[in-house]
Order: structure tokens, then sequence, then C-alpha cells
């Protein structure tokens, strides 16, 4: 994860010094860890803004320690070889910023992969076909914390259920 490695919390403490200095790479208020299979993540981060920002102060009890319950999970199941030999569990979290409509739009991240993209037309000036970073696979996510964003989310992102057979 970025290169470092550490306790759990210095983890978490490094990701969001990281993700003040560049939140716009992925998206705004997310942490991304590669793995083999990515979890998702909604929680809230960040309080309410005040009217036209969407994200206020940091939450440490109900945000940053969920957060952080997630990473340390994450950190024990990949250091253990016995539960998923071979596999690598990474994650994709969002901040919710404790707002439904937030955490709605934000779970629009965890079906990107899902969505076709007609890329026929799109060129660049120089002529060359255009580079897309394609979003990585998200199998199933945690949270969030209230049960009636849970469920908007959920019904958002069983629209975009795939059942392999």
């Amino acid at each position: 994860m970025f290169g470092f490695s550490g306790s759990p919390v210095l983890r978490v403490v490094f990701l969001l010094l990281h993700l003040t200095a560049s939140q716009e790479i992925y998206a705004p208020h997310s942490i991304r860890v590669e793995g083999d299979v990515t979890l998702g993540g909604l929680f809230p981060v960040h309080a309410r803004g005040v009217p036209g920002v969407p994200c206020g102060d940091i939450k440490k009890e109900n945000g940053i320690h969920r957060l952080e319950a997630m990473m340390y999970a994450l950190d024990q199941i990949n250091g253990d070889e016995d539960l998923l030999p071979n596999v690598t569990l990474g994650a994709r979290i969002l901040d919710t910023c404790s707002r439904d409509t937030h955490a709605l739009e934000q779970s629009l991240t965890f079906v990107q992969a899902l969505i076709q993209k007609d890329t026929s037309d799109v060129r660049c000036t120089n002529g060359d076909p255009p580079l897309f970073v394609k979003p990585e696979k998200v199998v199933g996510v945690v949270g969030a914390s209230a049960s009636s964003v849970s469920i908007m989310v959920a019904n958002i992102l069983r629209l975009y259920l795939q059942v392999d057979t």
C-alpha cells in the first residue's frame, strides 16, 4: 500500500495525509489498496459540511475508527497465508461525509468497472487513442454506517449484480 509498512493506525494516518496531497487521483476522500480481490468500504469519515460543501470536520469515533477496523481486518487476513492462500484482499474505501446523497454518489464508483464506455469517437489531440485507467472490480461493500444509507446503496448496487454461472 503506497510502499508503506507499519501498524494499521500509522498506515491510516499516512493514507489520510496522502489523500490531502493527492485527492483527485482516483476520487476525493478515498483510499485505494491494491489487491487481487477488491472490497468496497463506505464510512462517514467526515461530518456533514456546511451548505454547498459536502464534507465537514473529521469524525474520529464513528468514522476513522471504522476505517481503521477495515484496514486492520485486511492486514490480518492478508498476513495469514492459511486464510486466503495466494490471494490478496484490496480495498476501495470512500467517505460518505455523513450524507445519504453523497454515499449514493460515491457508491457509483464501485460499479464503474462494470459500465461499458463507448470510446470509438474519442481521440487525443495527436490522433492516438486515449489511455483509460480501468477501475478495479469491487466484489462486495462494507458499510455504510446507517441502515437507511445501506439500504439505498444496496438498491443501487444490486442493479449491477453479476452472477457468474
